[in-house]
């Protein structure tokens, strides 16, 4: 089981609460936005918007998101620079897919939430310019796509972060050989006796008995 430090658990926590609060405030505004029953034409051409919070939980969630991805994006660094000898071809690949498609992810969801935001704004005659014929109203789901895919771009992006720690981390336990320690037992060198008979001389021999 991959034991995960606690820098990396800060990181993802504060992506993963962003995203979550992009999404939550996609949903809302999504409740929020304007209807076409509630648009009134004064004159063709000229519509007249109620109020409504739609604009500020857009924007604040295009906000959110966009601090969720710039964060994940500064503690993993940068793709091209993460090609190095100790990343699995595995990992790399993994970490690749999910670094597009967090990114493709990211940039739908922002500009779906800030084009509705901006079109929940209209107030009166400044709608002549966008709308001659009928009044423009952002259609049902817009927001719900921009919270999911909101959602989406924060996870992808954890798992980015996750998988190019875990390939580093692995590497860097595996680097190098592990310390021997305690004493090396072997066998006491002990030299080489001759046992070759030795031929004395015979009065040497004599002598030597009664010495």
């Amino acid at each position: 089981m991959m034991k995960i430090e606690k820098k990396t658990l800060i990181i993802c926590v504060i992506v993963g609460f962003l995203g979550l609060l992009a999404a939550v405030l996609g949903f809302a505004a999504e409740g929020k936005r304007i209807k076409a029953s509630q648009v009134t034409e004064i004159q063709p051409g000229i519509c007249s918007y109620p109020r409504s919070p739609a604009y500020g939980l857009g924007t604040s969630a295009a906000l959110s998101l966009l601090v969720a991805q710039i964060f994940i994006n500064v503690a993993s660094g940068c793709i091209c620079c993460r090609r190095n000898p100790y990343t699995s071809t595995t990992h790399w690949t993994l970490a690749l897919a999910c670094f597009i498609i967090s990114w493709f992810t990211f940039v739908v969801a922002f500009m779906l939430l800030l084009g509705g935001a901006a079109l929940n704004d209209q107030h009166g005659a400044e709608n002549a310019y966008f709308s001659y014929y009928y009044c423009y109203v952002v259609k049902p789901g817009v927001f719900a796509v921009a919270a999911v895919l909101s959602l989406a771009s924060a996870t992808l992006g954890i798992l980015y972060y996750l998988t190019i720690s875990s390939g580093r981390d692995s590497a860097f336990g595996n680097h190098g050989a592990p310390n021997q320690s305690g004493i090396a037992m072997g066998q006491p060198q002990i030299p080489p006796t001759s046992h070759d008979p030795v031929f004395v001389h015979e009065d040497t021999y004599v002598r030597r008995q009664f010495t």
